[in-house]
């Protein structure tokens, strides 16, 4: 997996928080592990660790992974982080942690393009999982089609930021087999610097994902369209799983 910049430019990591702030999504996982009385718990690509170190209060075990030094520095500042084990890398680096619920967030489960690499991933939270333990994540639903709206016209902003004030905005570059790129440009006003951030996603349908988790081993127990817990339709923005392993 390749890491673009919003995950390695230190001035983009340090803004990462201010683009996605707490919210709905947070309060879904949190609910999810206290409704699973989950006790030792992955975050895998935990970023700047939002959700992970709400996670690690109440006496949890939880780990935090990520492949990008630059977010786990970030996520080691925040409240309560003393109570994480962060480890920096990927899926491979859990080993057999007998976990009661593996998370993805953050539309963490698109990075991964190749479908082998998907699999990989999946392959190696299900022997970090305890026998009925539980996997959960999201993605987008591609029939939703969020590509069109990640364009300069519905993306630009202005923004102040400890750097100074920034303009930003989203361009999409090209969709080809699921496969979406765009670009992320960003302006430092104060010194007129473009940093231009090329990015790619996976959008697997929802059958795609369903046939690689069950591949792997899982079966799925619940698919939500959104963070109230509706259930999955063809207009649905998310695809919502949480699923079970055997």
């Amino acid at each position: 997996m390749r890491l673009d910049l919003h995950y390695t430019e230190s001035r983009l990591v340090e803004l990462y928080d201010r683009d996605n702030p707490r919210g709905a999504d947070t309060d879904f996982y949190l609910a999810l592990a206290n409704d699973k009385s989950a006790r030792r718990i992955i975050d895998l690509g935990c970023g700047t660790g939002l959700l992970t170190c709400e996670l690690a209060l109440n006496g949890r075990q939880v780990i935090g992974i990520d492949p990008s030094p630059a977010m786990l520095a970030i996520a080691k500042r925040k409240p309560a982080a003393e109570l994480v084990k962060w480890i920096e890398g990927d899926a491979d680096s859990l080993g057999a942690f007998e976990a009661d619920l593996s998370l993805m967030t953050g539309n963490v489960a698109q990075v991964f393009l190749d479908d082998i690499e998907w699999d990989t991933v999946l392959n190696a939270l299900y022997r970090a999982l305890k026998p009925e333990g539980y996997l959960a994540f999201e993605s987008r639903n591609p029939l939703a089609r969020a590509w069109e709206t990640w364009v300069r016209e519905k993306t630009y902003e202005q923004v102040e930021t400890p750097f100074g004030p920034l303009e930003c905005w989203l361009e999409l570059r090209n969709i080809e087999e699921g496969r979406v790129r765009f670009a992320g440009y960003n302006i430092f006003k104060n010194t007129g610097e473009e940093l231009i951030v090329e990015s790619e996603l996976r959008f697997r349908t929802h059958t795609e994902l369903t046939d690689s988790l069950v591949k792997a081993g899982f079966t799925i127990e619940q698919l939500y369209g959104n963070w109230q817990k509706d259930p999955f339709t063809p207009s649905s923005r998310h695809m919502i799983f949480v699923a079970r392993r055997d």
